[in-house]
């Protein structure tokens, strides 16, 4: 991506010296100090380019002048021929939240910023809740050029949900010496009633005629309201050129903004009380922020500003205390400010991050994994996904789902994958997720995959999975195969082994470790405090999910280590599935059968590997089963030997097993101790919290385990 800035004024905002609006006052100020200069381009269109604040950088859209086509609509069409052409790595746009919806469904890769000068409320783009919410998902940084401004636009929005935000105020820039004044009164703004102007006016003329050592002068026009105020000593200037602005405020003693609509800031009152007048001002919208010893109008009538100019003119003392009191302390300096901007254009110019909310928000949240509705739910209590979805539901996001076995399942008979792919693209576009989470799911093409990155590019793909992703792990190559697609569009990665053992052909994927959960909900025994057990030792192994009974002549490692156990510790009975051709077991009768045994071992295919196991280690500790896990496992990171019992191979597991037996009360209570531990640290709610900071990328985010897997 190239470096380069593109700055977006609106099209109706004049980037020119003698008619500029705030927006283009705004670019203007802060250019001039920023270090980014070289890389900035700025757009705006006007018929005076002689008269353009910075020609070097500006470039100029001129709008054809015909009806029927938007003016808009033509400003934005060259702008995103500009993106697509230039590919800026940044894009500031002023007070146009529509340009920003428009421009980022066509130009994609890019961070936005967005700053807001008048009430968003008012705003196409900006005026409901819905299109707010979306705006602070989709901008890096979203700046208002007031407190008021602010709050207005999180109206109906809890604002602690979300951390790219900021107000950054108009500025100015500070001169070093108090100037000499003249006996002058200042007006600047469009002269209608909503600025305060006929009140202003009718004031002015009788404070000339009672002082007739003073002047006023007033800055601006308004061809849509006709006022006639005249008076040999009142001055209009008509719109003039900034700096000459300034100048008359360096001779004023008063300037007055006695506004009756709710200003989003108020620039006059900033700029004449950084040049040291006295500032007259009302208490509406932003203006109070403006500076720091206003004089407030308690009411805005005439008569009100009558004897706030009146008291001033009369009291020379206090005068020249406000006026020297405004211009040792004006409030927003363009020095601090573009500091604070420039930081964060540095930021985004060094990488495009997807999400912008912190780990509070509510989310919503499109999770796709087998739901097993083909086969009754008989995975139900062993649902790695069901727990996770809880999790989600219980930390209050939003969840859709999408069973996707099932989805094949029942359409067979015609394309299942190109149905499954329809469902996930139509779901993704209506719903608009913010994460989408997919679980074992191997059937979604790239096209799908492209078309939801392309139109909801901040969406995040997540992914957990159970299965062995280590390199000469079992079935490593088919599971690598069914996941190549996945790998091209995920995020995250949220695999049941550490890391570091995931194969390097997957290394270029952000990977996080994914702990079998537990759900309250679901693992609900407390199988140490029973009374009497049928069985030592149980030990289940599923031989497939979708089939549920041992596959003829399907044979692992597994059976080898069992059987040598059972002959290892014929005092022991064993209740063993999946095994010597009985059959898996599942559902209620999986509960009542580790109900039935006081110990169980965690087994699973392949060489142990740091943190895998079995899935169904929830179920077994979770339930207050005393359970046994290989010591390479190195499960004693996260559970001490009085929690889990740790064993280094058959021969020093079947001596544990055997000393449990003999000493019930040992085993009861390290078995309750595993359930508490297991359930403090990877309980579906944190579990699922974890997945959702992970995927969104907050930072010093820490769980229980993290120092074992950062």
């Amino acid at each position: 991506m190239n470096k380069k800035i593109f700055i977006i004024l609106p099209h109706k905002d004049q980037f020119i010296k003698n008619y500029s609006g705030s927006a283009s006052i705004w670019v203007k100020d802060f250019f001039k100090k920023s270090k980014f200069k070289k890389l900035i381009k700025i757009f705006g269109s006007t018929d005076k380019l002689q008269n353009v604040f910075i020609k070097k950088n500006y470039c100029n859209i001129k709008i054809p002048k015909f009806k029927i086509l938007s003016k808009s609509n033509f400003y934005l069409n060259k702008l995103i021929q500009y993106c697509n052409l230039e590919k800026p790595s940044v894009v500031e746009i002023h007070n146009r939240p529509s340009y920003l919806l428009s421009i980022s469904k066509r130009y994609l890769n890019t961070n936005y910023i967005l700053i807001i000068h008048n009430d968003p409320l008012n705003l196409r783009g900006s005026n409901t809740i819905d299109e707010r919410k979306y705006l602070l998902k989709i901008c890096y940084k979203i700046y208002f050029v007031s407190s008021w401004v602010e709050e207005k636009f999180f109206s109906g929005i809890d604002k602690n949900f979300y951390t790219n935000f900021q107000t950054i105020y108009p500025s100015i820039n500070k001169i070093n010496k108090l100037p000499k004044k003249k006996n002058l009164i200042i007006f600047s703004g469009k002269l209608n009633a909503a600025k305060g102007f006929d009140k202003f006016a009718r004031a002015i003329i009788k404070i000339l005629n009672k002082y007739k050592k003073w002047q006023a002068i007033i800055i601006g026009d308004e061809p849509r309201e006709k006022y006639s105020f005249k008076h040999i000593r009142l001055i209009y200037t008509g719109w003039i050129p900034q700096d000459k602005v300034l100048a008359l405020y360096n001779k004023s003693s008063i300037t007055v903004v006695p506004s009756l609509w709710e200003e989003p800031f108020g620039r006059s009152s900033l700029e004449a009380g950084s040049r040291g007048n006295a500032v007259i001002i009302s208490k509406k919208g932003g203006l109070p922020e403006t500076i720091e010893n206003p004089i407030f109008l308690k009411n805005v009538t005439s008569s009100a500003i009558y004897d706030e100019i009146n008291n001033l003119i009369k009291n020379k003392k206090l005068l020249k205390s406000i006026q020297k009191t405004s211009f040792k302390k004006p409030l927003h300096l363009i020095g601090k400010n573009i500091l604070t901007i420039d930081k964060h254009r540095e930021n985004a110019l060094k990488s495009f991050k997807k999400f912008y909310i912190n780990k509070n928000s509510k989310l919503k949240i499109l999770h796709v994994f087998n739901r097993a509705e083909k086969i009754g739910g008989r995975i139900y209590f062993i649902s790695t996904g069901k727990k996770i979805e809880n999790g989600l539901i219980r930390l209050g996001h939003d969840v859709e789902g999408i069973s996707d076995r099932d989805v094949l399942s029942y359409n067979s008979k015609i394309n299942a994958k190109k149905v499954l792919n329809r469902i996930f693209l139509e779901k993704s576009l209506y719903y608009r997720p913010d994460i989408i989470l997919l679980g074992h799911v191997n059937t979604i093409n790239d096209e799908t995959f492209a078309q939801i990155k392309n139109t909801s590019k901040h969406t995040i793909f997540s992914q957990w999975y159970e299965d062995n992703l280590t390199l000469n792990g079992p079935d490593f190559e088919k599971n690598y195969s069914n996941l190549k697609t996945n790998f091209n569009y995920l995020d995250n990665f949220f695999i049941s082994t550490h890391p570091d053992d995931v194969s390097k052909k997957l290394k270029s994927i952000r990977y996080h470790f994914l702990p079998t959960p537990v759900d309250k909900n679901i693992e609900k025994l407390n199988i140490y405090n029973q009374a009497d057990y049928t069985h030592d030792v149980f030990f289940a192994m599923s031989h497939g999910v979708n089939r549920g009974t041992i596959k003829s002549g399907k044979k692992d490692e597994r059976e080898i280590f069992v059987k040598q156990l059972i002959d290892i510790n014929k005092n022991l009975k064993f209740d063993i599935y999946g095994y010597n051709e009985r059959n898996p077991i599942w559902s209620e009768s999986f509960y009542s059968a580790i109900s039935r045994s006081s110990m169980a071992v965690n087994i699973n295919r392949g060489k142990p590997k740091k943190y895998s196991s079995s899935n169904r280690i929830g179920s077994l500790i979770g339930n207050g089963l005393l359970t046994f896990i290989d010591y390479k496992k190195k499960f004693n990171h996260f559970f001490n030997n009085k929690e889990i019992v740790f064993y280094h191979n058959k021969n020093d597991l079947s001596e544990k097993l055997n000393f449990y037996k003999k000493n019930d009360r040992i085993r009861r209570l390290v078995a309750r101790n595993g359930q508490r531990k297991y359930f403090q640290l990877f309980n579906e709610v944190e579990v699922a919290k974890y997945i959702v900071n992970e995927s969104i990328g907050i930072d010093n985010y820490n769980t229980k385990w993290s120092k074992y897997i950062k």
